[in-house]
Formats: structure tokens, C-alpha cells, sequence
């Protein structure tokens, strides 16, 4: 049977869970475009439960990933609209619906890109499906919060928004290199783009570093702590939450850039190696149509099999502790 490594895990509802409380389709669970009528008002059931989706870039495209919690490996996913959302309180929340394809069963999910309230009143306001790729797209790019410091390749520590194109930073593999296409984008800090804040001091950081939850750190094990068999590794930060010196900060509005090489790199931002951005056929979308990338099939698959898994980081102990010791080769 082919590996399927995850390269993306967003927590995902079962569109039953999201019913039209009041309106034209009542009773009516939340669909495609062509499923939903403006002005309808739905509600999310008490007793929906969050699952995790992962996918990775088939041969065909989209399929299900090994370990995902919805779908069997292999399965095809289809993402299929972005809908609009007006909350109770006033603020928009946008949703993506996606369609899991397999040979015995077909499920459809949503993916919230903001926290919802259970029993709250939610006004379907618009429904944009050439819109969908691009939210996708934010989700999955990793991002640069405005203030984060990269290493140049002299050595000087510069904010990211500071940064141009053709500008040189340092890299872990390829000493320096040269930026290809900076993208910047404001969003709303809350559900899948609520920023993790890494404390100083933690995993050897030299300053607070905020990343967005599935920016993945490098890791470097002088000791094999977690028991991954390699000693090269890369960890999503929200793997790292502890609620201590890795917390998530949710609200508000944060400014973020990409940073695009011709490979996917490791570079350092406040002194921890992080990853660049890889291009997938989910983050493709965010990128300009003329820019172009070197990176291959090469690169998705090996960060792939370096990445760490969650469970291999909640069996015991704090995670960032105990990697922070792996880096570190001590024991305590």
C-alpha cells in the first residue's frame, strides 16, 4: 500500500452538524453554492465534535492522507465553496465546504476559519467559489508575522516586513539565498490563523516568535527524545502548545508575509530554524500566476517524512520541553 503523508490537518465538521435554523431550506444541512440560499439562518448542533481532515497531493489531486480522522487514505477530496457568515455578534466568519469522495461512502465537511458557537445564529450572506482555492491558500501558506526578525546572510537581523525580493537570507542547507517573491496579507487572528506564541527561551528562541499554526519548526535531536528514529524533524507549532511558554493568541488582526525561494528552505527567525514557504497545488493559489518556483515533488515528499507527528508529541510530557532538551542533548 503507497504512503500517503499528510501535508495538511485542519479540523473539520460534518455538515450535518450546520442546519438552517430559519428560512427557505429549513432543516437543510449547509451544502455547495448551489445548495444554499442567501438570507437562510443556520445553527451548529451542541453536540458537533471537531475531526481532523488530512490531505496530500495526489496523483489526481487532493486525497485523503494516512491518519486522518474522516475518509479512508486515498479517498478524493474536493473542495467545493466559500461561504460567507454573519455571527451573532456582528463579524463575518467565512467557511469552507469540502467533499470526501470514496469508493464506498461520501461525506461532506466544513472548515471553519473562525471559532462557531454552538446554538448561535449564523446569516448565510454570500457564497464565492473562486474564492475558496485563495482561503485555502491562506490557511496552508506558512507566514511571517510583521516584527518576526530572519538572518540575513551576513548575519543582521532584519523585521520581515523590511524584506524585498532579492534580498539574501541565510539558510540551513544552501547557505545564502535569495528571496524570489515576498506576499503580504492582513487577516483576522482567530480559528486556524490565531497566531502561536513561542516564548523566548523556548526551543532555543532568542525573542517571543509567533507562528501561525502550521508553520513547522526544524528540529535538530542531538537526542533521539521523542523516539522518532531520525534526528531531523519538522514540528507544526500548534504540536506545541502547552498553554505555559507556547500559548495561541486569539483576536484581533495580524499583518504576515510570505517569504518564496527557488526550493523549500530552512532559514531563522529569532534565532529558531523555520521553514520557507512550499509550494503544494493548496498553497499554489496564493501565489501570482507569473511567479515561478524551482521546487519539486522532491521537496513536498521529503518534508513530508520529516515531519512529526502529533501523537508521537502528546504521549508524555511537555512537547516543546522535551524537544528543547533533544536540541539541547541534555536530559533535563
Amino acid at each position: 500500500m503507497p504512503r500517503r503523508p499528510a501535508q495538511f490537518s485542519f479540523p473539520t465538521y460534518a455538515a450535518t452538524s450546520l442546519v438552517v435554523h430559519r428560512g427557505a431550506n429549513e432543516r437543510d444541512p449547509i451544502g455547495g453554492a448551489a445548495d444554499v440560499v442567501p438570507g437562510d439562518s443556520y445553527r451548529l448542533s451542541r453536540e458537533a465534535a471537531a475531526r481532523q481532515l488530512s490531505i496530500w497531493d495526489g496523483p489526481s489531486g487532493a486525497e485523503v492522507a494516512d491518519g486522518s480522522e474522516i475518509g479512508q487514505p486515498g479517498d478524493r477530496v474536493l473542495l467545493e465553496v466559500c461561504h460567507s457568515m454573519m455571527a451573532p455578534g456582528g463579524t463575518l466568519v467565512e467557511l469552507l465546504v469540502l467533499t470526501v469522495t470514496g469508493e464506498a461512502d461520501t461525506a461532506r465537511v466544513f472548515l471553519p476559519l473562525a471559532p462557531m458557537e454552538p446554538r448561535g445564529e449564523y446569516e448565510l450572506v454570500a457564497s464565492q467559489t473562486e474564492m475558496a482555492a485563495r482561503r485555502l491558500a491562506d490557511i496552508a501558506s506558512v507566514s511571517f508575522i510583521s516584527g518576526t526578525r530572519l538572518t540575513m546572510a551576513n548575519g543582521r537581523q532584519t523585521p520581515v516586513e523590511d524584506l524585498q525580493p532579492g534580498d539574501r537570507l541565510l539558510t540551513r542547507d544552501h547557505g545564502a539565498q535569495e528571496i524570489r517573491w515576498i506576499g503580504q496579507q492582513v487577516s483576522r487572528a482567530t480559528g486556524a490563523l490565531a497566531p502561536i506564541l513561542i516564548c523566548a527561551g523556548t526551543m532555543n528562541a532568542a525573542n517571543d516568535l509567533r507562528l501561525f499554526p502550521h508553520h513547522r519548526l526544524f528540529v535538530w535531536q542531538r537526542r533521539d527524545e521523542i523516539g522518532a528514529g531520525r534526528s531531523e524533524l519538522l514540528v507544526k507549532a500548534e504540536h506545541l502548545v502547552n498553554g505555559d511558554t507556547v500559548t495561541r493568541e486569539e483576536g484581533g488582526f495580524v499583518e504576515s508575509y510570505q517569504i518564496l525561494f527557488g526550493a523549500h528552505e530552512i532559514i531563522y527567525a529569532e534565532g529558531i530554524a523555520v521553514e520557507s514557504l512550499l509550494v503544494t497545488p493548496q498553497t499554489r493559489a496564493a501565489l501570482p500566476e507569473d511567479v515561478a518556483t524551482d521546487q519539486t515533488d522532491a521537496d513536498r515528499f521529503l518534508a513530508s517524512d520529516l515531519e512529526v507527528d502529533r501523537n508521537a508529541l502528546s504521549e508524555t510530557g511537555d512537547p516543546a520541553e522535551r524537544l528543547t532538551r533533544a536540541s539541547r542533548g541534555s536530559k533535563d
